[in-house]
């Protein structure tokens, strides 16, 4: 049975919907109200507060903490400074990917490792023979993701840290309320925005800070259902949904190389070797990936058609779709998306689809499937590099 987060006590009076799922063994709330609509305008066009405590979290220590970083991750740890974040994948020993995070370097050896799956036996195994200490401190930290164009106005209100000279993936060491916080300019809306990692028994001190002074700032908790439209946009993938972690696959189809999830970037295979490094130079040697994720604009036209054709009125489900759609070149299915929503945003039907390389240049032209009262049909779609929505303001310093 799930468990509540350092803030379930405030999250719970606020969530009028009652609207809850599980994530790692917590409740998390998927929609305050009974639409999400307000809280992904608050991502987009204010600040939302959005309790992401239930994700794992490591702290590694020791002389050998850094080796062993570099050892199960596919970047260079050596070229990271103190205080900065990074995004990354581990793989196993044939170059599947088994999980996806992010990395704070805290110290010449200390480090802060978040992950969507438990991870620490995997980390044990790797650290055989080196001094480094593991600690498991997910119930020990939370976090609290502050995200949207307003976030860096109400933190400036908050705090004396240096909120306009914080740079992409950096992290500064602040207190908010009289508590000790570390703010990260993060997060997983593809907006500006930052994450506040709090002392576990000290969080409400500061979520109810940060809803008070939020006011003037239209602040909003928000919930899961916004989340996934605001990641989808941002291009953003998903375990489980958008990938299967190599240790849940069933048969290969369902593993992953980080350069079919678009993580490719995130492999330094001129670094000392890593698991999984063999595999993935065979494959680069190879001649490259043999999917890619893209995105898909689909043609809105052909939707309204279809519906019209049915005697119905154009309907958009309101929450961003998990399950996986064929998607087609003429009559051979040449992949699959992923992720679908309608962007409030872009005023587009989106999705992200894994894609055989032959079919995956930025311009080609597909085919998706779309069920209308249980009549399967296929609209248009092109073909289209990810992010869809990636605004100046995310990474600009100081913030926009």
């Amino acid at each position: 049975m799930p468990i509540g987060t350092a803030v379930h006590e405030r999250t719970l009076a606020l969530c009028e919907s009652l609207n809850y799922r599980e994530w790692s063994g917590f409740y998390a709330v998927s929609v305050y109200e009974t639409h999400h609509e307000h809280e992904y305008n608050a991502i987009r066009n204010a600040v939302a507060l959005i309790d992401v405590s239930p994700l794992y979290k490591y702290r590694l220590t020791g002389p050998d903490a850094t080796r062993l970083v570099n050892r199960v991750i596919t970047r260079d740890i050596r070229k990271v400074a103190v205080d900065q974040v990074i995004y990354c994948c581990w793989c196993d020993e044939h170059g599947q990917v088994i999980d996806d995070g992010t990395i704070t370097r805290l110290g010449e050896s200390a480090y802060r490792w978040t992950a969507a799956e438990p991870n620490l036996r995997w980390f044990h195994q790797n650290a055989l023979g080196m001094s480094v200490e593991i600690e498991d401190i997910s119930e020990r930290t939370a976090t609290l993701a502050l995200q949207g164009p307003t976030s860096a106005r109400l933190l400036r209100k908050l705090t004396d840290a240096p909120v306009d000279a914080l740079k992409y993936f950096r992290v500064a060491h602040t207190a908010i309320a009289s508590v000790p916080v570390d703010i990260s300019r993060t997060g997983y809306t593809g907006d500006l925005g930052y994450e506040i990692w709090i002392p576990w028994e000290r969080a409400l001190a500061v979520f109810d800070a940060l809803m008070d002074r939020g006011r003037e700032f239209d602040l909003r908790p928000c919930g899961m259902l916004a989340l996934d439209v605001a990641r989808i946009e941002a291009g953003l993938i998903l375990i489980d949904v958008d990938y299967i972690s190599s240790r849940k696959a069933l048969i290969e189809a369902q593993k992953y190389s980080p350069y079919e999830i678009g993580l490719g970037r995130l492999v330094h295979l001129e670094k000392e070797n890593f698991v999984g490094r063999t595999a993935l130079a065979a494959e680069q040697k190879a001649g490259g990936p043999a999917r890619r994720l893209m995105g898909l604009e689909l043609d809105w036209n052909s939707i309204e058609q279809l519906y019209q054709d049915a005697g119905l009125a154009p309907q958009v489900p309101s929450a961003a779709s998990r399950v996986h759609v064929p998607v087609y070149r003429g009559r051979t299915q040449v992949g699959k998306a992923t992720s679908t929503a309608w962007s409030p945003t872009l005023k587009k039907m989106i999705a992200l689809a894994s894609l055989s390389r032959e079919h995956a240049a930025p311009g080609t032209r597909l085919e998706m499937e779309l069920t209308v009262e249980a009549v399967r049909h296929t609209v248009p779609a092109r073909v289209v590099e990810l992010p869809f929505f990636n605004p100046p303001r995310k990474t600009a310093t100081p913030p926009a």
